[in-house]
């Protein structure tokens, strides 16, 4: 079979408005993708650096607590009574002592982080601690 050879594919002018209507259409897009609401939850952790804190050798338990005062256990928003029952239930099942971490927001107040290591008290959990972030050190100061 024999193509014809004179076939030419584009002999008009270049026409912008198809590939500016993409563009338009894809900066849309964009633009309303950046509005959908991000799943998780928005927390200012700014815990303090720390040199040479010891860490646990036990078992922990992880809780946090957001600006408003919300409770947060094993990614669930709990109450506090929920919260208790939960830690009781965890120190049930556990065979050695634990320990609760706190992972606070940077607003909560000392307050409420005192609240917790009561509430963890009376549910049987005797260690808190604050959750730290190891301090970053600079490769000219190791020398």
């Amino acid at each position: 079979m024999k193509f014809p050879r004179n076939a030419r594919i584009l002999r008009s002018q270049f026409d912008v408005a198809p590939f500016a209507a993409v563009f338009f259409l894809l900066v849309i897009f964009l633009l309303l993708g950046a509005l959908l609401p991000v799943s998780g939850l928005r927390m200012q952790l700014n815990p303090p650096a720390a040199d040479n804190l010891p860490g646990v050798n036990q078992p922990t338990v992880a809780m946090a607590v957001d600006a408003a005062g919300r409770f947060y256990f094993e990614n669930q928003i709990v109450s506090e009574l929920v919260l208790s029952n939960c830690l009781k239930a965890t120190v049930v099942g556990a065979h050695e002592p634990l320990t609760l971490v706190i992972h606070a927001d940077k607003s909560v107040t000392y307050e409420q982080i005192a609240h917790l290591s009561l509430l963890a008290r009376d549910c049987g959990i005797t260690n808190s601690l604050l959750a730290t972030l190891p301090r970053v050190v600079d490769a000219t100061l190791k020398q």
